[in-house]
């Protein structure tokens, strides 16, 4: 794999610049938000706060400093590993993303398969289809799913199958007064079910709509027609070399589209009060933790930038045309 060495180097490169960037619009952003920390940590207790304790907050947060000043402090911290304490956790952000990171990744990582292989198989099933009544259903469903708000989706399965039949819980990752530790696999998959659902509609409906496309061309062009002639039925065409032909390009466009599951498992961890990164971010933007929220960010960052090299990475072993692009 001697192509993947420029590649990989070209892409830190890129990132090299792309991480200050990054970390400077959204500082940038974050103090200009029209939230006072103080107030968002005081909330409810404001009469009982006095102008000099809030005065001893803000000093103890470092807020007391112009925004220039408290960008480069952090950013010195980080260069030492040190990405700063979370007002709203009042704790290191390194502990509060490794305690999160692993729900987050299980929500996420569920749904990105799940998706895949609905969307995809939904795609095949309409190509095999194509012009019938369930190609036109299959590529309704697409629609309407791709234009489908998050939260109308989360609120109706929990509406369903939470409330009217009682199947599936809508909280938490475990039953209430309990630690994941405490609880069994069964108990752990039935909590996982309505947030992947929710997430998995993100990729589902781009992956039938491109699987669709992709595979009816290969069905209507020389090859297959080739493959009809040898003896072999429309079905066993459609799952053997078009599948070959359509799950490549399709894996690439989902790990591309990595981005966007992480920020719909914002809204699906809200709504489900999920333990993950997106449930905290959630906090720290009506309480501006700078802090939590420019280290979630980055790590955000860093994650997305390792999808989109494993989707280059995987375009070119499967196409080896792309290993070498001509100028």
């Amino acid at each position: 794999m001697s192509w993947a060495r420029p590649l990989v180097l070209g892409r830190l490169v890129r990132l090299a610049w792309l991480l200050p960037l990054a970390a400077v619009g959204l500082f940038t952003l974050i103090s200009l938000a029209p939230i006072d920390p103080v107030q968002a940590y005081v909330g409810d207790r404001t009469a009982l706060v006095g102008s000099d304790q809030r005065a001893a907050i803000a000093a103890a947060w470092g807020l007391d400093r112009p925004a220039t000043e408290r960008f480069g402090a952090w950013l010195g911290g980080v260069a030492q590993g040190d990405l700063g304490r979370s007002i709203t956790y009042d704790a290191p952000v390194s502990e509060v993303i490794a305690r999160r990171v692993p729900a987050s990744l299980a929500l996420i990582g569920t749904a990105f398969v799940t998706s895949f292989v609905v969307g995809t198989g939904l795609g095949i099933a309409a190509a095999t289809a194509r012009g019938g009544v369930g190609d036109r259903i299959l590529r309704s469903l697409a629609v309407v799913l791709s234009a489908s708000p998050g939260f109308w989706i989360a609120i109706l399965l929990i509406a369903v199958f939470a409330i009217a039949l009682g199947w599936l819980p809508s909280c938490c990752a475990a039953p209430p007064g309990l630690t994941l530790a405490e609880v069994g696999i069964g108990d752990r998959l039935r909590h996982l079910v309505l947030p992947v659902a929710t997430l998995s509609v993100v990729g589902t409906a781009p992956l039938i709509l491109h699987t669709r496309q992709r595979l009816v061309v290969f069905l209507d062009g020389p090859a297959a027609q080739h493959l009809r002639a040898h003896g072999l039925t429309e079905r066993r065409i459609a799952f053997g070399a078009g599948l070959r032909h359509a799950v490549g390009p399709a894996l690439n466009l989902h790990l591309a589209g990595a981005g966007e599951l992480f920020g719909g498992s914002v809204l699906a961890e809200t709504v489900f009060a999920w333990p993950g990164l997106g449930q905290a971010t959630a906090r720290a933007a009506t309480g501006a933790d700078a802090p939590l929220l420019m280290g979630i960010g980055l790590s955000t960052l860093l994650l997305v930038f390792c999808g989109n090299l494993a989707a280059d990475i995987a375009a070119r072993i499967a196409d080896p045309r792309l290993r070498h692009p001509r100028p």
